[in-house]
């Protein structure tokens, strides 16, 4: 699988998403993107549009998706975000 996005990026996001969005349950929500990590916090996730993100060791991630279109409007999200985090004084 070609790597869509960096590891900077995905870290930056999941950071941005666990300090800003809304605390639920299951983890943080901002802009339809989830965040949060297994028991032992090693592996973190970033779950929106019908794609879960597993993201872990050796700065590798894994996208679970069903069709094309949710992974694209997935990465949209996440560079969406990404784009608010380096504009944001």
């Amino acid at each position: 699988m070609k790597n869509d996005l960096s590891s900077k990026t995905i870290l930056s996001v999941f950071d941005y998403i666990q300090r800003n969005g809304e605390r639920y349950e299951q983890g943080y929500l901002y802009q339809g993107i989830t965040a949060f990590t297994d028991f032992d916090g090693y592996t973190i996730y970033l779950q929106g549009s019908g794609v879960v993100m597993r993201f872990g060791f050796h700065n590798t991630y894994h996208l679970d998706y069903e069709q094309e279109k949710q992974k694209t409007n997935f990465i949209q999200k996440i560079e969406s975000i990404k784009h608010q985090i380096d504009h944001t004084p």
